[in-house]
């Protein structure tokens, strides 16, 4: 997410992920979002929405209902398993109790169709408002649990001892740690540290958790927790 200064007013310029079946949206939405000078991805279902979600860590995702393999709040709900990234979902039904199930399933803002471009547009910036501030406090240090992290001169602690770790094993721990007490999936892990072109490289963050735990004393998988087939969980609490 950028920020753009022009004439005393600040733009926000963010990514974008559109999650819609629709042919004629997946068409609309990426040429009137980007004429605002945000960058889109589309995904026509549910699981290739999740699949891009993790892999492109996008700031805001434009998520439909009624989408062909699973229901949009299902959708949501994972989502809201691992990111508290804004959510905006699109329906064709203003129904009162669709918008409060869907907001209580984690949606951020609904919009009824049809609505117009800049509207759309208006809620994404609405949405990334908060999140605009919070760029002007860069973060330099991270806690969870035991663990310390000195994010500028990359450097961790655990129990107040320092531990060696090479520059992608610092990575992945950092990321976990950013989402501690949520399952990561080896996608997303992948995805942030390796790049979207290593999606299927699973073999490379079971090697490097394995390295993590010998160097943190957790043979046993109590700190860094592995959920089967899906990736692995930091818990902070851990001692």
């Amino acid at each position: 997410m950028d920020l753009e200064s022009s004439d005393g007013t600040v733009r926000i310029m963010a990514n974008v992920l559109v999650i819609d079946d629709d042919p004629s949206l997946l068409r609309a939405l990426p040429l009137g979002l980007k004429s605002f000078g945000h960058e889109v991805t589309t995904a026509n279902t549910g699981h290739r929405g999740l699949s891009r979600a993790a892999l492109t860590a996008p700031d805001v995702i434009v998520l439909d209902i009624g989408l062909p393999d699973m229901d949009g709040m299902e959708v949501c709900r994972t989502i809201r398993g691992w990111s508290d990234v804004p959510i905006i979902i699109l329906s064709a039904t203003g129904a009162e109790n669709k918008k409060v199930a869907v907001l209580d399933a984690g949606a951020n803002d609904y919009v009824t169709k049809p609505f117009s471009m800049p509207e759309l547009e208006a809620r994404i910036r609405a949405v990334l408002r908060g999140r605009v501030d919070k760029t002007d406090q860069e973060v330099t240090s991270l806690s969870c649990g035991a663990l310390d992290f000195d994010l500028v001169h990359r450097e961790v602690r655990f129990h107040g001892m320092n531990v060696a770790l090479t520059t992608k094993e610092f990575e992945v721990l950092v990321f976990m740690a950013r989402h501690a007490g949520r399952t990561c999936t080896n996608q997303m892990i992948l995805g942030a540290v390796w790049g979207v072109g290593y999606a299927t490289e699973g073999q490379y963050v079971h090697a490097y958790v394995h390295r993590l735990r010998q160097k943190l004393n957790d043979e046993n998988g109590a700190l860094i927790e592995n959920v089967p087939g899906i990736g692995y969980l930091l818990h902070c609490e851990s001692s």
